[in-house]
């Protein structure tokens, strides 16, 4: 006799993600399982008293997002202090900062995160002497949106003391002035350690309410995945205790960090441990993490050729190619998945370079290594993808959508450029398998509004390629291919009998609203691993 499902979802738009019948009328969840996705009237077998039936309105039901670059504690951190993302001028940021140093006058430092670059007074370049002129008796840090920029007051610089410069680290800049002077430009963590060092941080009793609030935020936004971009055992024993407790309610794929310091043989002694010691259906890990670059925005992202608005520096690397290409082999010789964030088109082609080698010192195997974010891409390494196997990991909400006064991105690189520029659509047609992802909280975690942008792309001139993407293909991105891109295809990204049960309902057919809208959307009720972890 066929058991009951828990749940029965009738009425919707069944988006399956699954090629061979990519839409149903009906799904039947039992346990942490999906046991049926068909029609409606074979779903009635699975119905009982104390099954509960969801009416989806006509809504659509799909697999439940999956976000390919995720910063889950990092993003819950940044949940404290002052939020600059709605800021679009200096008079914004002046009115967030005031606002937030009146409401906490006991505290010894004033942190924030978000904020873009170019927010000091007519969309210039933003200085301490811009921050010191609204607050210069307390110490004031901000965190660039992007994560590698920051600024600070001049209080901090002293208290830092790096207020006339200090020790350089590779790819990383405290910018002076002709006096020799911090302008409060920090750019990437080997500049901004020594002030981000001193901002006091939260206890782990403020750190696990911090975490419960991401979770939420999470599953309010229909995410039942994230592959984080950051990692160590630290972190994976936080989010261990919350599965322990039941309150993990996004799976989390977790990555060892690697830096230009780990040593070769930590790639083996702690990556591959952590790998052993988690690897159960909410949380596991397996895969390593490297930076090659930085971003464009601050001239820290390598670029083939140099930058438009500055032709003396094509950026730099954080590795030496030797030492990156041996971490490189080493981590795929012992079987690890590889990420490696590179914005820049010499940066993508570096990381290339070294799996490539890697390759050819270990064999060919089923690898996935994974390039993250590829902001600019030299067309002769376009086909390097598909050849390789190497999955292209960006994210709809980095692109800027047109060309204006409030995005540094395109002038930093060009014209010229462009049409090279987050190549969504010219990397797929190349042959590259596309996966899609935030990079929260560098933007918000929202995938209908990446959804959205995928799909709404417009060139930014006349005669640029279009990179817009087909509304199918940017939710396969989301599911599907995330999916494969950490080796679970066989057990989520799709609505299929004997999958998981992670499921997100919108409250209306996705193929039939006008794709702008699609930004607006809210779920009405997301369910990971057979569980209703938010609900509208």
């Amino acid at each position: 006799m066929q058991q009951p499902a828990h749940f029965l979802f009738e009425n919707a738009r069944v988006f399956t993600a699954d090629a061979a019948h990519p839409f149903c009328e009906a799904v039947a969840v039992r346990n942490n399982r999906i046991v049926f996705a068909g029609s409606r009237a074979d779903s009635l077998s699975f119905k009982e008293k104390t099954t509960r039936v969801i009416d989806a309105g006509g809504g659509t039901l799909m697999p439940g997002f999956i976000d390919s670059h995720f910063h889950m504690m990092y993003g819950a951190l940044n949940l404290d202090g002052m939020q600059f993302e709605p800021a679009n001028n200096y008079a914004d940021l002046s009115s967030i900062l005031l606002a937030y140093a009146a409401e906490h006058p006991d505290d010894p430092w004033l942190p924030g995160s978000g904020l873009r670059y170019n927010m000091g007074p007519g969309n210039s370049p933003l200085t301490r002497q811009h921050l010191d002129a609204l607050v210069a008796d307390r110490p004031i840090y901000i965190n660039a949106f992007d994560g590698h920029t920051s600024w600070a007051n001049t209080l901090a610089l002293k208290m830092a003391g790096i207020f006339n410069g200090g020790e350089r680290r590779p790819n990383s800049e405290n910018v002076l002035d002709e006096h020799g002077e911090s302008t409060g430009e920090l750019r990437e963590p080997g500049a901004y350690q020594p002030v981000s060092d001193m901002v006091p941080k939260p206890d782990d009793a403020r750190k696990r309410a911090l975490l419960q609030k991401a979770l939420r935020l999470t599953a309010s936004l229909g995410v039942t995945s994230v592959h984080n971009m950051d990692g160590n055992e630290k972190q994976a024993s936080i989010y261990a205790a919350f599965e322990d407790l039941g309150q993990l309610t996004c799976r989390i794929y977790l990555p060892y960090s690697v830096s230009p310091e780990t040593p070769l043989t930590a790639i083996e002694k702690e990556a591959l441990a952590l790998k052993q010691t988690y690897n159960g259906e909410m949380l596991r890990a397996g895969s390593v993490k490297f930076f090659i670059d930085g971003v464009i925005e601050g001239f820290t992202g390598l670029l083939v050729d140099p930058y438009a608005d500055d032709p003396a520096t094509c950026g730099a690397a954080n590795y030496e190619i030797e030492q990156f290409n041996q971490l490189v082999a080493e981590a795929d010789r012992l079987g690890m998945q590889i990420y490696t964030h590179s914005v820049g088109d010499m940066g993508v082609r570096r990381v290339l370079d070294a799996y490539q080698q890697a390759q050819a010192l270990n064999g060919k195997r089923d690898a996935r290594h994974r390039v993250e974010h590829i902001e600019l891409i030299h067309p002769a390494d376009l086909p390097r993808f598909k050849q390789l196997g190497v999955l292209a990991s960006m994210q709809p909400l980095h692109s800027p959508m047109q060309v204006d006064e409030n995005d540094i991105w395109p002038q930093r690189v060009g014209p010229e450029r462009w049409p090279f520029s987050f190549a969504w659509q010219t990397l797929r047609e190349a042959g590259a398998m596309l996966v899609f992802g935030s990079d929260w909280p560098v933007v918000t975690q929202n995938p209908l509004r990446g959804i959205a942008n995928a799909v709404t792309r417009q060139p930014w001139v006349e005669g640029m390629p279009h990179q817009a993407q087909s509304l199918t293909e940017t939710l396969i991105a989301y599911t599907r291919d995330a999916a494969y891109a950490e080796f679970q295809e066989q057990q989520k990204g799709q609505i299929k009998a004997g999958y998981l049960a992670d499921l997100v309902l919108l409250p209306k057919d996705l193929f039939e609203m006008p794709p702008a809208e699609i930004a607006d959307l809210r779920p009405t009720l997301t369910m990971a691993d057979g569980r209703v972890v938010y609900e509208a």
